[in-house]
């Protein structure tokens, strides 16, 4: 079994825990999955590939989860909509994105038939990203993600411990600072398996991947990276800052 192995219908009843014994997963609506039972869980998803990953988290959660995408490339989103071709895809519109993303959110949508959820920022008398640069991204990325799983009991994105630093401890399964179960199906994805399964499922990513933006932000915010720098390094260049906050909350 790889990480990259085709999407399964099949649910997952139940799996071994760290003492041994069999942990139920039911396959109906839970949401009272203790701190403990999801550090086991985590254990378990890090040999499991990412559709299993996703099967438990639709068979547990079902409509109340939803995914977060930013629309650099759409891996996340075509391993989940082969499991659940219905799930809520939350993007957030900061009004500040590149038309080359605006442009790939639609092409995504198409071809998936996407239950899509656009998250608009209203516009400001003032820019905020220029009036208030430190807090911006709290208040239009983070403050949008809560409205939008205000409803949900877990979601889920495509963070990866190989983007930063940042994220190098980044589970794969755990609970986030709203009380929500959190999944990040390829957490533990290098490079070459995210450039594998593009390249075998004809995957729509981002034109600006190909331009020297390995991470993508909002237009004011980002800038090419040269060959050698670190993937976010074009990201609040000349900053202090390395994440915008969706996946420290």
């Amino acid at each position: 079994m790889t990480l990259l192995d085709q999407p399964t219908e099949t649910p997952i009843r139940s799996l071994k825990g760290r003492s041994g014994a069999r942990m139920s997963l039911p396959d109906t609506h839970r949401t009272d999955y203790s701190d403990a039972e999801l550090a086991e869980l985590n254990d378990e998803f890090e040999r499991l590939p990412a559709s299993k990953i996703i099967q438990w988290g639709v068979d547990n959660f079902g409509h109340h989860l939803a995914m977060s995408a930013s629309m650099t490339d759409s891996v996340l989103i075509d391993l989940a909509t082969k499991i659940d071709p219905a799930i809520e895809v939350i993007f957030i519109d900061t009004g500040y994105h590149f038309p080359e993303t605006l442009a790939t959110v639609e092409q995504v949508r198409r071809r998936y038939g996407l239950n899509l959820r656009m998250m608009t920022v209203a516009r400001q008398e003032e820019e905020l990203w220029q009036a208030d640069p430190e807090n911006c991204c709290s208040a239009v990325k983070v403050g949008q993600l809560d409205r939008a799983l205000a409803s949900k009991d877990a979601w889920m994105s495509g963070l990866r411990r190989k983007e930063a630093a940042t994220r190098e401890s980044a589970p794969i399964v755990s609970r986030d600072l709203r009380g929500l179960v959190k999944l990040n199906p390829i957490a533990n994805w290098t490079d070459q398996d995210v450039d594998d399964y593009i390249a075998q499922h004809d995957i729509i990513v981002n034109p600006l991947t190909l331009q020297g933006y390995p991470s993508i932000g909002c237009m004011p915010c980002t800038t090419p990276v040269a060959p050698g720098e670190d993937p976010r390094a074009g990201r609040w260049r000349n900053s202090d800052k390395t994440e915008c906050g969706l996946h420290l909350s």
